[in-house]
């Protein structure tokens, strides 16, 4: 059986005050807490963030643009149109197609379409390779 202390028992009377947990920052956030805290009168301060919410890369400033059209060109050269006609003719009086044309100097047939296009960027190499293929002078002509 336990034992009691010899002297009188006595009350406690000093109030036991409990405190709830304090909220969260996500729970002042959400719009039920908002409205019943307006409800309730206590002062609500919102403020909006600025681009809160969007999640996309803005454009590059026009001065930034500016500057980096100045220091690099905006477009590559591209292979000229007498160059494009020589590789035609050339092509022709061999009479062989772009296909051919390309196997034989180690290209996809792309390439050559690009050449006689004038949609590629001239690459030496290719063009040394077109000309011993061909037997005619291309690297001269770049301008």
């Amino acid at each position: 059986m336990p034992s009691r202390s010899a002297g009188a028992i006595t009350q406690d009377w000093e109030p036991v005050v409990l405190h709830k947990s304090k909220l969260k920052s996500s729970d002042l956030r959400d719009p039920k807490a908002v409205s019943q805290a307006l409800r309730a009168g206590a002062s609500v301060v919102t403020t909006k963030k600025f681009d809160a919410g969007f999640n996309k890369k803005a454009a590059p400033p026009v001065k930034a643009r500016k500057l980096e059209e100045e220091t690099e060109p905006a477009a590559f050269e591209r292979v000229s149109t007498e160059i494009r006609q020589a590789i035609q003719k050339a092509r022709l009086a061999k009479k062989m197609n772009q296909a051919e044309l390309a196997k034989l100097i180690n290209e996809r047939p792309q390439v050559v379409q690009e050449y006689e296009n004038g949609k590629a960027v001239p690459n030496q190499m290719i063009l040394a390779k077109m000309e011993k293929v061909l037997g005619v002078k291309l690297r001269g002509k770049i301008h």
